[in-house]
């Protein structure tokens, strides 16, 4: 038999390392250690074991024997430890048997060796089966939230670029309306211009007071026009913001502007905010004409709902209808026509004044024209001549004027018409 020459830890390892099964043989000074010792020595013993084994011999007596008697009681001498590499004994011989005996346990050790390490191969082919299925979930599972998070970043992204485009659109939107205001007021300008324009060379025409008093009527009609045009511009100003009066069951009332693209909800949250309690869940209705809000309203925009630039609103509690809440007034009621009426009025009253009338003579031109009369017959004839005379350049001035005015009039009645046919369309873009 080859006995290992080295300490036990060495031999151990040595079996370790040839997945040999370690086997220790503890003899002694008697005589059944001496005819083991010899049991061991056979040839048929060293042929069975020459293989897959790391044997050692120890003494009872020395230090190597009393550290493995610590880990495996010995209980008599001799005795032979057949170990596995997982350190359990597997065979344990105690005291001399026969060489045949000693073969065919080191054989039944083979046999179970051979087992362990079958069914040692088969656990851990298993856990590596286990552990590649595991690892294929792991991969399955990181590629599914992978992607997701590419879902998600996708439809980031394209939110992203949808609010990107509503902001360009937004943009190029107010870009387009402040274009067509400021070509509006350069366009305004340019008619009160020509209005100045014709005052003064009317004045500076002027021959004869006659005249001079026709070119201070055109100024100041002039002057008129540019104040109606000032107030139909900032009437358009308004337009932007919508004034609510707020009419209360009992018949007060209280006023706020919003912007006239506010929803009717922010007015409504306002009211209650002022209000607080007092009328407990309203709702909102208008008189003129008379409607109550529905659920659906109250998302629309104010410019939307014809609330803007100005508007009157009825609280309505729960359970009461407007007409016991709020009874309507002439007096609003002829203050609204009058808005919607007033600009129509005053373009009238201008043309009117423009066109029909003209400025009467001067009381001391009519003395003096009676007193030459009565005095000299001749003058009095010529000067009534030359006046006529200056009557019919007047005229003709007057007619040619009017006519050049008419023409401008048609071209800028026409330009205005196709310019707020382009705004209703495009406020009616945007709109929609």
């Amino acid at each position: 038999m080859m006995w290992f020459g080295g300490s036990i830890p060495a031999a151990i390892a040595a079996a370790k390392q040839r997945s040999s099964v370690f086997v220790v043989f503890v003899s002694g000074e008697d005589e059944q250690s001496t005819e083991m010792a010899a049991r061991w020595e056979d040839e048929k013993v060293t042929e069975a074991a020459s293989d897959g084994f790391v044997a050692i011999k120890i003494d009872t007596k020395s230090e190597a024997c009393l550290q493995f008697s610590q880990i495996y009681p010995v209980v008599c001498v001799p005795s032979s430890f057949f170990i596995g590499d997982n350190g359990i004994p597997l065979e344990v011989i105690a005291g001399s048997v026969s060489v045949e005996e000693l073969v065919t346990r080191i054989r039944k050790v083979k046999q179970v060796t051979l087992t362990f390490h079958f069914l040692f191969k088969f656990r851990i082919t298993k856990k590596l089966e286990e552990r590649r299925e595991e690892k294929r979930k792991e991969e399955e599972q990181k590629e599914i939230k992978k992607e997701i998070e590419r879902r998600k970043t996708g439809k980031e992204m394209l939110e992203y670029k949808r609010r990107q485009e509503e902001e360009l659109t937004k943009r190029m939107l107010e870009e387009r309306n402040r274009e067509k205001a400021e070509e509006k007021a350069a366009r305004e300008r340019i008619r009160q211009q020509i209005a100045m324009d014709r005052a003064e060379r009317a004045a500076r025409f002027a021959k004869s007071k006659e005249e001079a008093e026709a070119a201070k009527a055109a100024a100041l009609q002039a002057k008129q026009a540019e104040i109606e045009a000032r107030k139909e511009a900032s009437q358009k100003e308004r337009s932007a913001i919508a004034r609510i009066q707020f009419r209360l069951p009992d018949g007060s009332s209280f006023t706020n502007q919003f912007p006239s693209e506010a929803r009717l909800e922010e007015a409504r949250q306002f009211a209650a905010q002022t209000v607080g309690n007092a009328y407990g869940n309203f709702s909102l209705a208008t008189m003129f004409p008379r409607r109550e809000f529905t659920k659906e309203d109250y998302g629309k925009k104010l410019l939307e709902l014809e609330l803007a630039p100005s508007a009157s609103v009825v609280l309505l509690p729960a359970g009461r209808p407007a007409s016991s809440v709020v009874q309507a007034s002439g007096g609003d009621l002829w203050k609204f026509l009058g808005t919607i009426l007033y600009p129509l009025l005053a373009v009238w009253r201008f043309i009117s004044n423009f066109l029909f009338t003209s400025p009467p003579p001067s009381q001391s031109t009519v003395r003096s024209a009676h007193q030459q009369d009565h005095s000299n017959p001749s003058a009095s004839s010529s000067i009534e001549q030359s006046r006529q005379a200056v009557r019919k350049r007047v005229v003709e001035k007057r007619g040619e004027d009017f006519k050049k005015e008419g023409k401008i009039y048609r071209l800028r009645t026409q330009d205005d018409g196709e310019d707020e046919n382009n705004t209703w369309n495009g406020n009616s873009t945007q709109q929609m």
